[in-house]
């Protein structure tokens, strides 16, 4: 401890624990920087996991690029599948039909029950490296041959549909020929196409689950009488971030009449709304760092006026403006230092247990305060980023030096005679 410089000294003797009014101030200050700290630490890293597991959840079912030809179906996609295999960020690429269908069960006993969902119909060869559908299959097989169907797990609650289950399925051309030849002459029934439900896929998001099901590419074709022409292409790159660059280089290379669309283009409003509520969180809860600094101003400048002797001795003995205003500066600076740690530990602590509290307030509450029918995940996700941890911890502390600058400058610039008037 000697080796200190007097002014840290000083302020480590006068941050100890007294039974006084300025002690109870300087541990409100310590209080409210710790739970500053650590709210901001949980919120941010709840975000920053949410941002992440949702980019994983979209690039797991979703690819990186769409081509498509806009207001029209793709006619030549073999040829447009080795143009754009010739890249040599492209990992992999697979034609599609995607598009909305009327979906009926077929219930053994009661009422059959209707959905739209999105039929994708999809090449079983190159889906193993396009999604990850292939091993999401939690009940039945990967198994779209002959009129096969995966359903997601949420749809196939709703519809009480189980592996085995017969549906039909109308496409809007099928429906169009419906109301077309309603009250004609010679009216013809128009039969949907039947189809069995070979298997239950999770991909761990609920709106995939809820509203996408997924047929093989001819019998989507068929759906849609498209012959052999697709909706579009997907394709899968190496590096994901890199989609913005290799879409304008496959844009260049397609011509004018292609559009290529990046994962980071559909699910825009998605991600930035995440971005943008990080950091108004952010700044929300910077506030009650600055109501700590408030105290920690107002504990110091009422601890300069106690200690108004004890600096015009200082002064007298020969000690510096500058070395006095560092003496109360640094007891800001320690309580940001001791604010941070605790409230960095508090909010580990808080992560390592996240989910066990919440399971646990769903018991106590009786409600669910993390529906996945809303937010999509089915647990608390968190992302520890060491470059949010050093911002949160290292504007808490500046902000707690700062509050004691006018105290200390007020300190600094106290005369030894009128310091030691109050003697």
């Amino acid at each position: 401890m000697s080796r200190l410089p007097f002014e840290l000294l000083l302020a480590l003797r006068y941050l100890r624990p007294k039974r006084t009014f300025v002690s109870v101030i300087t541990l409100i200050s310590v209080v409210g920087v710790t739970l500053g700290v650590a709210v901001l630490i949980i919120v941010i890293s709840v975000m920053s996991g949410f941002d992440r597991q949702l980019r994983e959840k979209i690039l797991g079912f979703n690819t990186h690029l769409k081509v498509f030809v806009p207001g029209r179906t793709l006619d030549n996609h073999e040829a447009v599948m080795r143009t754009i295999a010739a890249n040599q960020q492209v990992k992999a690429v697979a034609p599609f039909v995607m598009a909305r269908v009327l979906l009926e069960t077929e219930p053994r006993n009661g009422q059959s029950q209707v959905d739209a969902p999105y039929v994708r119909g999809i090449d079983m060869l190159q889906e193993t490296n396009i999604s990850i559908l292939p091993s999401s299959i939690r009940e039945g097989v990967f198994d779209v041959s002959d009129r096969g169907l995966l359903v997601g797990t949420e749809l196939a609650y709703n519809l009480n549909l189980e592996v085995g289950d017969l549906v039909t399925i109308y496409s809007p051309e099928e429906l169009k020929q419906i109301r077309d030849q309603r009250g004609k002459e010679g009216e013809t029934a128009v039969l949907p196409d039947e189809y069995e439900v070979r298997g239950i896929f999770d991909v761990g998001y609920y709106e995939y689950n809820l509203s996408v099901v997924i047929a093989s590419l001819e019998d989507a074709q068929d759906l849609y009488v498209l012959g052999d022409d697709v909706h579009g292409l997907l394709v899968m790159l190496h590096d994901p971030y890199q989609a913005p660059s290799v879409a304008y280089q496959l844009g260049q290379e397609l011509g004018p009449d292609f559009k290529v669309s990046t994962w980071m283009q559909e699910n825009a409003n998605l991600l930035n709304a995440l971005i943008v509520e990080k950091n108004v969180m952010f700044y929300l809860l910077f506030f009650i760092m600055i109501v700590a600094a408030l105290c920690i101003l107002s504990a110091l400048i009422t601890f300069v006026v106690q200690k108004t002797r004890e600096i015009g001795m200082l002064k007298a003995l020969g000690a510096t403006d500058f070395q006095v205003s560092l003496i109360f500066l640094s007891q800001g600076a320690l309580v940001g230092a001791i604010g941070d740690l605790t409230g960095y530990g508090l909010g580990m602590l808080a992560l390592a247990y996240r989910n066990e509290f919440l399971h646990f307030m769903n018991r106590l509450t009786g409600f669910e305060l993390f529906p996945a029918s809303i937010y999509g995940f089915t647990e608390l996700p968190a992302l520890i980023d060491p470059k949010d941890i050093l911002l949160i911890c290292g504007s808490a502390w500046v902000i707690c030096t700062l509050g004691g600058i006018i105290p200390a400058w007020r300190a600094g610039r106290l005369q030894p005679v009128e310091a030691l008037r109050y003697e």
